[in-house]
């Protein structure tokens, strides 16, 4: 293994942090006070799409799709891409402006891979253009939906079209007001085999029948102004064409889109992780509790070098993942990809806590990230497939490697 970035890696990483550390930094506090005013809720920070020209117009633009797709994007692999994504998580919602933010990442990869010219035209080319953005509507509140295949959404066909009837929740992107475009995944054949029941269809937000009931909030973060929606489908009435590859294929499709979103989440978080360490470590020196500094403290030492253990070990097993689906493809890396998806939420979380612990209550509080970062990063304990989901196939995994007769 060799984890020493390219020269294009590289190179996009210097510019990139000096795109946020000129442009988005000193604007960080600003935004959190837009989105935290009731005011403004689902509405666009006013100075956003100008901070999009100008990523674009420095060609920081559509990072995240792998190569292998033209001019649609620089054609980074997974490996040069997971720095990158590390350096946009270091403020939560900066992926936007580089047009890398879940979940329009999947769905633009999902048209990138799977879409016929007419739909790429229709919703990929604004996608990646920036012009609008995207949900994704898989998750059900009335089922087991850590098992997507006991969703019951149904797709049914009706002449030229389809009929789609479901609930759906922990719509990511719904709320967004330039969000145009979902991709919902329910059932055409109940009674196929279980792998073979699921399909993709696209559904314009703007559809009949589809109707947001209300955003979703976690820990009281609404995330404005991409939200989490529960979205009911009611006669949702669509064409044929609006189909992704044919029935029965959207297991599959389900299955390519959320490996590489679960190295972006996870390089994102590491992001996270290492920013809460900096900023731990900047407040030991500045506080003097019974005379010292809190650097002089061992404890204090030992939380800080724990976490820098912890967030090096994780950095380099996402590495390692993201390695392994470039070289061999997703289905062979589907073990590391496990991994990282357990280990990576937790470290943040236990970082993320030992930096809030050491800020005190300014840790706690809206004064800086930390409080919403752990809010995601439990979420994300959650998210394409809970710890407990993974950790059961990735021992089942194991078990079978080494009892192979």
């Amino acid at each position: 293994m060799n984890f020493e970035y390219t020269d294009k890696s590289k190179t996009l990483q210097e510019k990139l942090k000096q795109f946020i550390a000129k442009n988005v930094t000193p604007v960080e506090n600003e935004v959190a006070a837009f989105h935290r005013d009731p005011a403004n809720v689902w509405k666009k920070w006013p100075g956003l799409e100008a901070l999009k020209q100008k990523a674009k117009d420095e060609g920081l633009w559509n990072l995240f799709l792998p190569i292998g797709y033209g001019d649609l994007s620089p054609g980074l692999t997974n490996l040069e891409y997971a720095p990158l994504a590390e350096i946009m998580g270091r403020i939560l919602w900066s992926s936007e402006i580089f047009n890398c933010s879940a979940p329009d990442t999947g769905n633009m990869e999902v048209l990138a891979k799977y879409g016929t010219p007419e739909q790429q035209e229709k919703w990929l080319k604004p996608l990646m253009n920036g012009e609008i953005r995207s949900a994704f509507l898989m998750t059900e509140p009335d089922v087991a939906s850590s098992d997507a295949t006991n969703i019951e959404t149904s797709i049914v066909a009706d002449g030229n079209e389809y009929v789609i009837n479901g609930t759906k929740w922990w719509s990511s992107g719904a709320m967004d007001p330039n969000c145009k475009i979902t991709i919902v995944m329910g059932k055409t054949d109940f009674d196929a085999p279980r792998h073979l029941q699921q399909s993709m269809i696209l559904v314009p937000m703007d559809t009949p029948g589809l109707q947001i009931v209300r955003p979703l909030s976690v820990f009281g973060y609404n995330d404005s102004p991409e939200g989490h929606a529960e979205i009911i489908l009611d006669k949702v009435r669509v064409p044929k064409e609006n189909l992704l590859v044919g029935e029965g294929q959207g297991f599959a499709i389900a299955q390519g889109r959320l490996g590489p979103g679960r190295i972006h989440h996870c390089m994102r978080l590491i992001g996270m992780a290492q920013r809460a360490l900096e900023m731990m470590c900047e407040r030991t020196t500045q506080r003097k509790p019974f005379g010292r500094t809190l650097d002089t403290y061992s404890s204090i030492r030992q939380d800080v070098a724990n976490s820098v253990c912890e967030i090096e070990q994780t950095r380099l097993l996402v590495l390692s993942a993201a390695d392994k689906m470039d070289r061999m493809g997703n289905k062979e890396a589907k073990d590391l990809i496990a991994m990282i998806k357990i280990v990576t939420p937790n470290m943040t979380l236990r970082v993320v806590d030992r930096a809030m612990q050491i800020m005190g209550g300014k840790g706690v509080s809206s004064d800086t990230p930390l409080a919403h970062f752990f809010a995601a990063a439990r979420m994300l304990r959650l998210a394409d497939g809970p710890d407990e989901v993974h950790m059961s196939q990735l021992g089942k995994n194991t078990i079978k490697k080494y009892t192979k007769e």
